[in-house]
């Protein structure tokens, strides 16, 4: 092991808690990821699904679409000009 001085007990605890907080952690990420799988298998299978999951296939109608005549656009006036006050 390499000679790490004076502050040996210092240095080692830093490395021993910095890997138990990354341990942890890791637990905690794995742990919640499990937890939602489950979560989402029993919505999925009580029938609510996903936005982004496919749509089930429906016939389509067929409906007519009504165009609307465009908005005329706004007349351009010309800018009116500032006058001066009389003095």
């Amino acid at each position: 092991m390499p000679d790490l001085g004076p502050h040996a007990a210092f240095i080692v605890g830093a490395y021993a808690i910095a890997f138990v907080v990354l341990g942890m952690l890791t637990l905690i990420t794995v742990v919640n990821d499990r937890k939602q799988a489950r979560i989402l298998i029993e919505l999925e299978r009580k029938g609510i699904r996903r936005r982004s999951a496919a749509k089930p296939l429906t016939p389509r109608v067929k409906t007519k679409i009504i165009k609307s005549k465009p908005a005329r656009a706004a007349a351009k006036r010309k800018p009116t000009p500032v006058r001066k006050p009389r003095t």
